[in-house]
C-alpha cells in the first residue's frame, strides 16, 4: 500500500508580504484606488490640486523681494515676462518689523523680545513638566509680574506692589485660617489682597519710586501693534480664562442658589453677546462707570473683555467634561472621606480637564484668532496694520502678500497648540488601546 499521507513535518519559511500590498503602493492600493468610483476621483482631485498648487507657486515665485514700491514690482514683473501674475515680496521685507512689533520704540524692541523669550522659558515647567527643571516654576510664578514691566514699562515698584497684593493674602489666609477656617480665611484674604490693590498699592509704589526711581522707559498703549500685540493679548486672556472658567463650571453645578444663579447668569449673557460688542463696551463705555480723572489702560480694558468671554465658554466646555464623569467618581470621594475642595483637586477636576483638552484647546485657539476684532477699536493688530500699510502710495493694492504673511503666523501659533494638544492626549492616554 502506498504512503498517500499529506500531513507537512516542516513549517515553510515566512514569506513577504505582497508589495502591492504594503508601503506606499499599499496605502494608495487600500485609501485611493480601491475601486473604479474611488480612482476617477483621486484622478480627478489629484489634477486639481496639482493645477491649484502650481498656480500658487508660479505667482510666489516672484523675484521681488528687494522692490521698493508696487510699480517696482511690476517693472520687475515685466522684464521677466510675466507682469502682474507676481507677487510683490518687498512689502514684506519692507513692513516686516512693523507686523511684528507695531509702533514700539525701535530702540526698545530688546524689551517684547526678552519677554517672549521669558514666556517661552515660563511655560516650559507647566507645558513640559516632567523634561525641564522643576526650579524654573519660580519664573513662572513671576513673569506675570515680568511681562507688563518689560512691555510697558515705567517704574519697577508698581509690579513689586501688584506681587505684594498675594504676599498680602496669602499670610492673611493663614492667619485667619487657624482661627476662623477655610471659607472665612478665603474672604479675608481677598478682600486684604483688594484693599491693597485699590488703595494702598499705588501711593506706595509711588512713595517708593520717588526715593528711589528705578525702571526703564514707559511705552504708551497706542504704540503696541502687530503680532506683539496680539500675543500680548492671547496670552494673557488665555492665561486668565481657564482657572476663571473652572471656577464658573463648578459654580454652575453649585447647591447654594445665590452662586449658581450668578454663573448662569454671567455664562449665559456673555455668551450671548458677541465680542466686538464686548469690546466697543471696553472702548467707549467702560470709561462711563469709571471715577473722574481715571485712566484705564486701553489694552487691559481689552483684556479684561476678551478674559470674560473666553471664561463663559471655558466653563461651558469644563462643565461637559465634569458631566462626562462617571457617578462612581464622586462616591469613590466621598468613601475616602475627602471634602469637596479635595475631591475637586485630586480626583474629580484632573480627569475632567483631561476629558476636555479638545474643547478647550480650541477655545484658546478661537480666542487667539479673534484678538484680531481690536482693530475695530482703533488698536493696530496685524490686520490693522495691514490697512495702514496698503494706505501708503508705495503699498497701494498690495494685498494678498500682506494676508498671506499675516495667514502665516496666525498659523504657526494655532498649529503648535494643535499639536501640544494631540501630545498631551497621548501622554495622559490610560486606556492603551
Amino acid at each position: 500500500m502506498s504512503d498517500i499521507s499529506f500531513v507537512r513535518t516542516e513549517m515553510l519559511p515566512q514569506q513577504e508580504p505582497p508589495a502591492s500590498s504594503v508601503g506606499v503602493i499599499g496605502w494608495m492600493r487600500e485609501n485611493l484606488f480601491s475601486g473604479w468610483f474611488n480612482s476617477v476621483l483621486s484622478v480627478v482631485s489629484g489634477l486639481f490640486i496639482f493645477y491649484v498648487v502650481g498656480s500658487i507657486l508660479g505667482w510666489a515665485w516672484s523675484p521681488t523681494w528687494s522692490a521698493t514700491s508696487l510699480n517696482e514690482c511690476r517693472e520687475i514683473g515685466a522684464a521677466l515676462g510675466h507682469e502682474g501674475h507676481g507677487a510683490c515680496w518687498g512689502v514684506i521685507r519692507d513692513r516686516w518689523v512693523q507686523l511684528i512689533f507695531g509702533f514700539y520704540p525701535p530702540e526698545s524692541y530688546w524689551r517684547p523680545i526678552l519677554a517672549f523669550i521669558l514666556l517661552a522659558v515660563a511655560l516650559a515647567p507647566v507645558l513640559f513638566a516632567d523634561k525641564v527643571s522643576g526650579k524654573l516654576i519660580y519664573l513662572t510664578a513671576a513673569y506675570p509680574f515680568i511681562m507688563p514691566f518689560l512691555l510697558w514699562g515705567g517704574t519697577i515698584w508698581g509690579p513689586l506692589a501688584a506681587a505684594a497684593g498675594f504676599a498680602i493674602g496669602y499670610f492673611v489666609y493663614k492667619a485667619v485660617d487657624q482661627a476662623a477656617g477655610s471659607l472665612a480665611a478665603v474672604i479675608a484674604a481677598v478682600v486684604a489682597a483688594l484693599i491693597w490693590w485699590l488703595f494702598l498699592a499705588g501711593p506706595v509704589s509711588g512713595g517708593l519710586a520717588g526715593i528711589l526711581p528705578i525702571g526703564v522707559e514707559p511705552v504708551d498703549s497706542r504704540n503696541f501693534g502687530g503680532m506683539m500685540l496680539s500675543i500680548t493679548i492671547g496670552v494673557v486672556a488665555i492665561a486668565c480664562s481657564l482657572p476663571i472658567g473652572i471656577v464658573l463650571a463648578l459654580g454652575r453645578q453649585s447647591d447654594l442658589l445665590i452662586v449658581k444663579a450668578l454663573c448662569v447668569g454671567f455664562i449665559e449673557f456673555i455668551r450671548g453677546v458677541p465680542l466686538i460688542t464686548l469690546l466697543f463696551v471696553a472702548s467707549t463705555l467702560l470709561n462711563i462707570f469709571m471715577p473722574p480723572g481715571t485712566n484705564f489702560d486701553i489694552i487691559m480694558r481689552v483684556i479684561i473683555m476678551a478674559t470674560l468671554f473666553s471664561s463663559a465658554y471655558m466653563a461651558e466646555v469644563i462643565r461637559g467634561g465634569l458631566a462626562a464623569l462617571p457617578k462612581g467618581q464622586y462616591e469613590g470621594a466621598d468613601s475616602l472621606g475627602l471634602n469637596y475642595w479635595q475631591s475637586q483637586r485630586l480626583i474629580i477636576m484632573p480627569q475632567a480637564l483631561k476629558i476636555s483638552i479638545p474643547g478647550i484647546v480650541s477655545t484658546f485657539i478661537g480666542l487667539f484668532k479673534d484678538t484680531t476684532l481690536v482693530s475695530v477699536i482703533g488698536l493696530l493688530d496685524p490686520l490693522g496694520l495691514s490697512n495702514a500699510i496698503r494706505a501708503d502710495a508705495d503699498w497701494n493694492g498690495v494685498v494678498w502678500e500682506l494676508y498671506g504673511f499675516i495667514a502665516l503666523m496666525f498659523f504657526v501659533f494655532c498649529f503648535s497648540m494643535s499639536r501640544y494638544s494631540m501630545y498631551l492626549e497621548r501622554k495622559l492616554r490610560t486606556d492603551h488601546r
